[in-house]
């Protein structure tokens, strides 16, 4: 595959500036190969995901956590780990696919959807033990970034190049959506995330906000007046207005008190680009990024302090998990589950 591709404004770019922020120094898009016909029979998408001894480090890219308190990241070759206290991983005992997986979300303790590479949607019904193939678009690499479910039936999914998918029977079929027209409709679309009024915001490159009031049937593109990427977010109540807090590029937060129509700056004190932010508790956020970085805000994200560091590997995702206090941050990495102050993770 191609080490390089193209984004929405003709700059040649590595698959680490494009793929959620992040990461990938192994494996990178081509902006220019179509959806093959067949696929061989070795095509990753057609070849089951292999326990492995050292899955806890394995690049992982994304994460959530259910109401239960079940941890579930996804990531490279098909990995899908799963911990219920925070230290100790088990695989997924089946996962159908060895594409790489990006995005991973859940509606309840049992039902939840993965996504990634060659356009693969994978669903679970018992809390991610085992996992049944729902789509795939073999050699189109146009990867999924980002999938969110709002019930049982309906949700969406987003990628490169402004491709934003609809389904109305539980990620079975997918319809293709546009978003908007002229110069944001093509642009690079990383992370889905709802507020509170149960307000749909995508975010995405440019500095740019799509935001729907109806489920997602029409859109308003925000111009947040950034102009580097944003590639996560995190909604909350912050003393009863829905606030939405966004991360990006060279260190870049900006904040909405207003269900995300309007943004404004806010100061992170560090320009290592930022892959994932988090809310522990009403007023606490965490945000991670490049270098390990890991900056806190005890204020509902008005301000930042670097905190402490994960060591030296990007931060990819974060989770966290309930205790008898404060939550326990997870942070996820190219080089597996982090570990931070000292805490041991392992894979049984």
């Amino acid at each position: 595959m191609s080490s390089i591709l193209k984004n929405s404004h003709g700059n040649f770019v590595s698959f680490s500036m494009v793929f959620s922020g992040l990461f990938s120094a192994l494996i990178f898009v081509s902006a220019n190969v179509g959806a093959v016909e067949q696929a061989p029979s070795d095509w990753p998408t057609n070849r089951p995901a292999q326990l492995q001894q050292q899955a806890v480090s394995t690049a992982l890219l994304a994460a959530t956590t259910t109401a239960s308190g079940r941890v579930i990241a996804v990531g490279d070759h098909g990995v899908i780990l799963l911990s219920d206290d925070g230290k100790k991983y088990r695989q997924a005992h089946s996962v159908p696919t060895r594409t790489m997986l990006t995005s991973v979300t859940f509606i309840d303790n049992k039902t939840g959807w993965a996504a990634g590479h060659d356009g693969v949607v994978l669903k679970t019904v018992d809390g991610g033990e085992n996992w049944s193939l729902l789509r795939q678009q073999y050699g189109q690499e146009q990867p999924i970034l980002s999938i969110w479910f709002a019930d049982a039936n309906r949700g969406l999914a987003v990628g490169l190049f402004g491709m934003a998918l609809s389904s109305s029977d539980g990620g079975v079929t997918w319809s293709e959506i546009k978003l908007s027209s002229g110069d944001a409709a093509d642009r690079h679309l990383y992370r889905i995330v709802t507020t509170g009024t149960g307000t749909v915001l995508i975010i995405a490159e440019a500095g740019t906000v799509f935001r729907s009031e109806d489920g997602g049937k029409h859109w308003d593109v925000i111009d947040t007046g950034e102009k580097g990427s944003l590639w996560s977010a995190v909604t909350f109540s912050d003393n009863g207005v829905s606030t939405v807090v966004a991360v990006g590029m060279r260190g870049h937060i900006i904040r909405s008190s207003d269900d995300g129509k309007s943004w404004q700056a806010v100061s992170s004190g560090t320009t290592q680009s930022l892959t994932d932010v988090i809310q522990l508790s009403d007023h606490e956020l965490v945000a991670g990024g490049m270098g390990g970085t890991l900056l806190h805000s005890e204020d509902g994200g008005r301000h930042f302090t670097l905190r402490h560091s994960a060591g030296d590997e990007p931060i990819t995702a974060l989770a966290k998990i309930a205790g008898k206090g404060a939550a326990t941050l997870i942070p996820f990495s190219l080089a597996g589950v982090v570990s931070v102050d000292g805490d041991t993770k392992a894979i049984q």
